[in-house]
Formats: structure tokens, C-alpha cells, sequence
């Protein structure tokens, strides 16, 4: 596998899932045509994005792995004929979701491609579960109001302040007030944590 990403501190954190896992072996970028998988990070998915794909690698059947940071505004049936084979959003990027995501598109599996994070990369029913029963033992579970499990649902679906704005009709910095409320009131770090912990809660 290869890794393209300008933001160094991106490229490190990249690297260094690469290096948990034995299985996978970083090739340098004059080998990149060599690799089974092409890991690109980029802040916004459009077609300026779709277009660096071709520039690193214009191999017939190469395979990518894109890292979106803030936007994914690319066609997916563009993003497909260009190889793009399957899309980690960077607030939901874990070593394993990284690992299976390299592995995955390495070994040629075919998925429906979405920009949206997929079901398994986000909590699953049993962690959930197991909120509750804290939940029963005593421990008390923050409760959200409409506005906040609203944001925290579209956040959860990959969607940025401005545009979760225009869905909602709200100014973005409503939505930034919102969206810090929620994080308070659940005592989390930043908005992925928030997102996790409300889905855990089942609170969205």
C-alpha cells in the first residue's frame, strides 16, 4: 500500500496505524504504481480530488482509499470510475477502521461506495447496551434536547456545520453553539466523541 497526504500531521497518523498492523507494508510514492491500495487524505472530496487520484496513479485498476476531512462533494460514480473504492471520514478513522479499510480495498472487495460513515464504524447495539446498563446502575445519562440530537445525527452522517446549517435552517454559528451545548452536556473531548457517546446512549 501506498500513503498520499499533504497535512504532515495527517500523513503521521497514518502511518502510524500502518505500523500497528504486520500485515501491512508502506511502499515509498515512486513505487505507488506497485500498490494494492492508494490511501489519498484530502479536506474536501471534489473534483480537484478526484483528478490528484489520476496524477499519482493512472494504472489501470488502481484501487483508492480516500480520507475525507471536512467535505465530500465529489460524484460517486465519478469517484468509482476513478477508483475509488471505499471512503473513511477522518473524525471516524480508528486504527481498526483504517487497518480494515486498507485491507479491504487491497483485496479487491467490492461495497456499495457512500461518503457517509459506514454502520460498523460507528458503535455498536452491544456497547450501546452496555451504556444502558450502566445507565441502570445508577449512573445518570444526559438527556439532549431536539436541536442537539438533530446536529448530532447529521454530524453522525457526515454532514459539516454549514451545511447542517441550510438543512436545518439555522446560521452556522447556531449550529456551532449547538453543537458545543451538546458536547458539554455530554462531557465530551470534540465532536466525534460526542457523536459516539450520543449513539452509545441511544440518544440518536
Amino acid at each position: 500500500m501506498a500513503i498520499h497526504a499533504p497535512a504532515p500531521l495527517v500523513r503521521a497518523g497514518l502511518a502510524g496505524f500502518v505500523a500497528l498492523d504486520p500485515r501491512l507494508h508502506e511502499l515509498p510514492q515512486d513505487r505507488i504504481r506497485e500498490a494494492d491500495a492508494i490511501v489519498v487524505a484530502v479536506d474536501v472530496a471534489d473534483a480537484s480530488a478526484l483528478d490528484l487520484l489520476h496524477r499519482l496513479c493512472d494504472k489501470p485498476g488502481a484501487r483508492f482509499l480516500v480520507v475525507v476531512g471536512k467535505k465530500w462533494r465529489a460524484d460517486l460514480s465519478a469517484a468509482r470510475k476513478r477508483g475509488v473504492r471505499a471512503v473513511v471520514w477522518w473524525d471516524f478513522c480508528s486504527p481498526d477502521v483504517f487497518v480494515r479499510s486498507v485491507r479491504a480495498v487491497a483485496g479487491g472487495e467490492e461495497s456499495a461506495l457512500s461518503c457517509r460513515p459506514a454502520p460498523e464504524d460507528q458503535p455498536r447495539n452491544s456497547e450501546r447496551a452496555e451504556h444502558h446498563a450502566a445507565a441502570s446502575r445508577g449512573r445518570a445519562v444526559p438527556r439532549l434536547n431536539a436541536r442537539e440530537v438533530d446536529v448530532l445525527r447529521l454530524i453522525a452522517e457526515g454532514k459539516q456545520c454549514d451545511e447542517i446549517a441550510i438543512e436545518l435552517s439555522y446560521s452556522e454559528r447556531t449550529v456551532r453553539y449547538i453543537l458545543y451545548g451538546a458536547m458539554k452536556r455530554l462531557r465530551t473531548r470534540n465532536r466525534a466523541h460526542a457523536v459516539s457517546h450520543a449513539i452509545r446512549a441511544g440518544l440518536i
